[in-house]
């Protein structure tokens, strides 16, 4: 990518605004904003007896309470696995002693660099959820079968949290199973 005129124009809490000039081929240059990110992790906790555990928190976002699986922001240098085992611990008060690769999602890649990269968690134990200030979660344990149901209809909206949901079945049903 042939970008010039690379600046900052805004310095927030968690992202950043970044405005460049981009070559598109014969088209000529064009002005483009991209939102940085540090990056994030997510993890989709399985128990045993094949439920999982998702939460809802208040997003103001989308001014709503959304269920999704529990994720955070990197902090600088954090490998991503242990930013999910964090965000397990802080969100559910789970605790995994074994972790699945999920991948990783680029949430808007239109305007966004934002990677979230996705894990399943197994051999779950349980402990003392520790959430943050700012975070007043609920933790919902489901049927996996009732949680496909809520995507399906969509009371489940959130990316980040198809993704998870969609790749663990995937790997369910290419007889890689995962018991947890």
């Amino acid at each position: 990518m042939n970008a010039t005129g690379r600046k900052t124009i805004f310095r927030g809490l968690v992202i950043d605004i970044e405005q460049m000039e981009v070559e598109i081929g014969l088209k000529g240059r064009h002005t483009f904003q991209v939102i940085r990110h540090p990056g994030g992790a997510g993890v989709l906790p399985v128990h045993g007896d094949g439920t999982v555990s998702l939460i809802r928190q208040l997003r103001p976002a989308v001014a709503a309470k959304v269920l999704e699986i529990p994720a955070g922001r990197l902090s600088p240098g954090e490998p991503p696995s242990e930013c999910a085992r964090r965000e397990l611990l802080e969100e559910t008060g789970l605790r995994t002693k074994r972790m699945i690769p999920l991948g990783l999602i680029q949430s808007s890649p239109g305007v966004f660099d934002e990677e979230i990269h996705l894990y399943a968690a197994l051999e779950l134990s349980e402990g003392l959820a520790e959430p943050e200030a700012d975070e007043d979660i609920e933790v919902v344990r489901l049927k996996y079968a009732d949680v496909l149901e809520m995507v399906a209809d969509g009371r489940i909206s959130d990316a980040k949290t198809m993704a998870a949901l969609f790749r663990w079945q995937l790997l369910q049903g290419n007889g890689e199973r995962c018991h947890a």
